[in-house]
């Protein structure tokens, strides 16, 4: 699963100062005008232009619920794009990211100490770079594990670590069993 590609959307989702069309005709209308198309938008959802165009006319009030469903995100993703970016770019120039998570976490340590991964409920506030690092990451399609991987990163350095003023022989966090995990900035 993409559990860290999830939780980027829905923070993202937060931040709108308006909400999506909520019905149909209004939804795919949307959609034909940031795809194009009719063609484009039954590509999308899945189904045939013919529907997309009984949608668009209002001769069809309601689609079936799964392709409800696929229009519903289709139109979520698209929504607000500027907000959306505008919201990042703060995270990553000022604000950070604040991690919200219960995971099991594995590291590797110095001999004598335990590096047993066990599941932790953490709320943690990283720095920009780390957001940065993340957004850079996903607009690269970057996979979820390198994503988690930039996550586990800073939770080393800020809550593991201290910013380095404690457990200075710890090499390597992995982040597995993600229960859930929240982003927020």
């Amino acid at each position: 699963m993409a559990e860290i590609e999830d939780a980027i959307e829905r923070a993202d989702r937060e931040a709108f100062t308006r909400q999506p069309p909520k019905t149909l005709k209004g939804q795919i209308g949307y959609l034909i005008r940031q795809l194009g198309s009719a063609k484009a938008v039954a590509q999308e959802i899945g189904v045939t232009a013919d529907s997309v165009n009984r949608y668009r006319r209002g001769a069809r009030k309601h689609a079936r619920a799964d392709v409800a469903a696929k229009i519903d995100d289709a139109v979520r993703q698209r929504w607000q794009p500027q907000v959306r970016k505008r919201r990042q770019r703060q995270a990553a120039t000022t604000g950070g990211v604040t991690v919200e998570t219960r995971a099991r976490f594995g590291y590797t340590a110095p001999i004598g100490t335990t590096d047993d991964g066990r599941f932790r409920r953490l709320t943690v506030h990283l720095p920009p770079t780390y957001a940065q690092r993340l957004f850079d990451a996903r607009n690269t399609g970057a996979s979820d594990q390198q994503m988690r991987q930039i996550i586990a990163e800073g939770l080393k350095d800020v809550y593991f670590q201290d910013n380095g003023t404690r457990a200075t022989g710890l090499t390597d966090v992995t982040l597995n069993d993600i229960d859930y995990l929240d982003l927020d900035y």
